[in-house]
């Protein structure tokens, strides 16, 4: 566990973006040219485990630090146990965005004594690389928005796009059939005044992400039931707590 928490202490932008190269690099090596051997150390019998990636674009999947506070962020904590309840390829994507957390969490560590404009310029560097979770799934961008067609699927308007195969909710509840063209933006959330969260009882508006139970057909803030939009993408039907509860039950 020593070299898991071992901080090369960079102290200039170009340093901090070479570690930040080198331990991207890692980690894409585990999730693409070694992942056979990342996905069989990713064992859901053993305890909690992270996935590090070093300078030397070296990578290990191991136990967190146990020093409190730890030298440097950690990653996400029990990467492996969520290995079998999912579909390989959407597991690998999950991991892939919590290792993009981790790497701009470890460079920002580093930055914390730049100046603004070090900050913006270390970003910019970072921002020109694909991220990991770009170069596991092959896409090219991440920051697609809803086309011309925005009659008939609704419901998933505000999730940038959403594919044909079944896929859970996403961002707002359905709307009513629609009225005139120039109805306005300011007019959406009168149009959803009667959508209420099944968790916390709370009004829908516009601009915070809800998702739809598929069994139930409730909406819920996706803050209330912990699912975020990242996470909700790789969900293909989502059951609210009270749908799973009563399965549990049968």
């Amino acid at each position: 566990m020593e070299r898991a928490s071992v901080s090369t202490n960079p102290r200039t932008v170009e340093e901090v973006f070479k570690d930040y190269k080198g331990r991207r690099a890692g980690m894409l090596k585990a999730l693409t040219a070694d992942v056979e051997d990342f996905y069989q150390q990713c064992d859901p019998e053993k305890e909690n485990l992270c996935l590090y990636g070093f300078p030397d674009e070296a990578w290990e999947v191991n136990l967190p630090a146990e020093e409190v506070p730890p030298e440097l962020p950690e990653p996400a904590l029990g990467i492996n146990f969520a290995r079998d309840g999912m579909l390989r390829k959407d597991w690998l994507s999950l991991v892939a965005v919590h290792s993009d957390a981790w790497l701009l969490a470890v460079s920002f560590y580093y930055g914390a004594r730049f100046d603004k404009n070090e900050r913006k310029r270390l970003f910019n560097m970072i921002n020109e690389l694909p991220t990991v979770f770009d170069v596991v799934t092959g896409k090219k961008s991440v920051k697609e928005k809803t086309s011309n067609n925005n009659s008939g699927s609704n419901k998933t308007k505000a999730a940038g796009k959403r594919a044909a195969e079944p896929q859970a909710k996403m961002s707002r509840p359905p709307p009513p059939p629609a009225k005139e063209e120039e109805d306005t933006v300011e007019e959406d959330e009168d149009e959803h005044g009667d959508t209420y969260c099944g968790s916390c009882g709370g009004n829908y508006t516009a601009d915070e992400f809800w998702i739809g139970c598929d069994i139930c057909e409730k909406w819920y803030h996706g803050k209330c039931v912990k699912i975020t939009p990242a996470r909700a993408e790789h969900i293909k039907q989502y059951k609210c707590p009270s749908c799973s509860n009563k399965r549990a039950r049968m």
